[in-house]
C-alpha cells in the first residue's frame, strides 16, 4: 500500500472520530441545558403557587405573620437564585424554600378548618406535585451532567473536550435535611 493512502486513511479515521466525539459532546451539553431548563419550569410553577397558598392560609392564621414573611422571603430568594443560574446559590435557596413551605404545612395542622378548606387542599396537592416534578427534573439533570462530565474526563474524548472548550457542569445537590418531613406534634 502506498504511504500517502495509509496517511489519508488514518486522517479520515481520526477526523471521523473527532467529528463523532464533538457531536456526542454537543448532544450531551444540549441535554444538560434542556434538563436545567426543565428544573426552571417546575420551579416557576411552584413559585407561582406559593402566593396563593400564603393568601389562603392568611385567612385562617392571620397572627402568623413571621411564618408568612419567612416563606415570602425564601420564595424571593429562590426566584433570584434561579435567575442567576449559579448552581450553589440555587441549591441553598431551594433548601430554604423547602423548609419554609414545610413550616406552612406544619402550621396548617393547628387549624382544622384550614385543613378542610378545598382551596388549601388543592394548593397543597399542587405543591406536592410540583415538588415531585422538581425532584424528578433534578435527577434527570444530574444524570445528564454525570454523562457529560464522564465524556469530558474519559480518554480520548477528553482531548476533544479540551480542544473545543467543553467544561464540566455542577450537580444540583439538595441537602438531606431539606428532604426530611417535619415532625408535627399535637401536644
Amino acid at each position: 500500500m502506498d504511504t500517502s493512502l495509509i496517511l489519508l486513511l488514518v486522517a479520515v479515521v481520526v477526523g471521523g472520530y473527532i467529528i463523532m466525539a464533538y457531536n456526542g459532546l454537543v448532544s450531551l451539553k444540549n441535554r444538560v441545558e434542556e434538563a436545567f431548563s426543565d428544573i426552571g419550569v417546575q420551579q416557576k410553577r411552584r413559585y407561582d403557587l406559593i402566593p396563593n397558598l400564603i393568601e389562603t392560609v392568611k385567612g385562617y392564621a392571620s397572627h402568623e405573620q413571621g411564618t408568612f414573611l419567612k416563606v415570602t422571603e425564601a420564595r424571593n430568594m429562590a426566584v433570584n437564585a434561579s435567575n442567576s443560574g449559579n448552581m450553589k446559590d440555587m441549591a441553598v435557596a431551594e433548601n430554604m424554600l423547602s423548609g419554609a413551605l414545610k413550616s406552612i404545612f406544619a402550621l396548617s395542622e393547628n387549624y382544622p378548618d384550614l385543613k378542610a378548606n378545598q382551596n388549601f387542599l388543592q394548593l397543597q396537592q399542587e405543591l406536592v406535585d410540583a415538588e415531585d416534578k422538581i425532584q424528578a427534573s433534578r435527577r434527570f439533570y444530574n444524570q445528564n451532567v454525570q454523562e457529560l462530565n464522564t465524556q469530558i474526563e474519559q480518554f480520548p474524548s477528553n482531548f476533544i473536550a479540551r480542544m473545543f472548550s467543553f467544561i464540566k457542569r455542577e450537580f444540583f445537590v439538595v441537602e438531606e435535611s431539606a428532604t426530611v418531613a417535619p415532625k408535627v406534634s399535637f401536644s
